[in-house]
């Protein structure tokens, strides 16, 4: 099983990420990498297209924000929106261990242990506000895909795992639909070589994040 080559196309559409935790959060835009809110909502106003589709943008108009009395008082609005809670943590974003399940601990283990989660995903948030480059093109050939060449994904931002359950489909373009999946791709993305049983304590600890 190979991961799936990315075809360079900037009018491919993605899914929409949730807004829950912007307030923590320092990049935007998926790989777009956008430094502040500001900037993203700038460019989400002026600039965003419709499933790759040009002609649907431009109906939509262009309505540029000024970037004083209407960009910042939106970006103050959304810098207020927090995660959803999450019982099961304690003030350091770890589980605590009088009301998690031995399951959760033990995906809790490999999520700090041997899936190396934590290298990119640091708690409280589960992220690192970073960039990250997976290097996808070691697992396949490059090719011509409709007259697109197939390329590695490049350096993309790390989500933050906070309320992670809530928010399908997974990593930046959407390409991994459960959690499952997720899961599976990093195993083979890192070389891990989780078991069975440790994926699934893994998903368990995701969930409850």
């Amino acid at each position: 099983m190979r991961p799936t080559p990315v075809r360079r196309n900037p009018a491919i559409a993605s899914s929409t990420p949730p807004l829950r935790g912007v307030q923590v959060q320092r990049l935007f835009g998926s790989q777009r990498a956008l430094k502040t809110v500001e900037d993203f909502t700038q460019f989400e106003q002026a600039g965003a297209y419709f499933d790759g589709d040009h002609v649907i943008a431009a109906k939509k108009g262009l309505n540029p924000l000024n970037r004083i009395n209407q960009v910042d008082l939106m970006a103050e609005f959304q810098e207020e929106l927090g995660f959803p809670p999450a019982p099961k943590l304690n003030v350091f974003g770890k589980l605590d261990r009088s009301k998690a399940t031995a399951v959760e601990l033990r995906g809790q283990d490999v999520f700090f242990g041997k899936g190396q989660c934590v290298a990119c995903h640091t708690p409280p948030y589960y992220t690192d506000n970073l960039m990250h480059d997976l290097k996808t093109e070691r697992f396949f050939k490059p090719v011509m895909i409709n007259g697109m060449h197939a390329a590695g994904d490049g350096a993309i931002k790390t989500f933050p795992l906070r309320g992670i359950k809530n928010s399908p489909p997974y990593l930046h373009d959407g390409r991994l639909l459960t959690l499952e999946d997720t899961v599976e791709f990093f195993n083979l993305i890192l070389g891990t070589k989780l078991t069975g049983d440790e994926k699934q304590d893994l998903v368990a600890f995701l969930r409850v994040l």
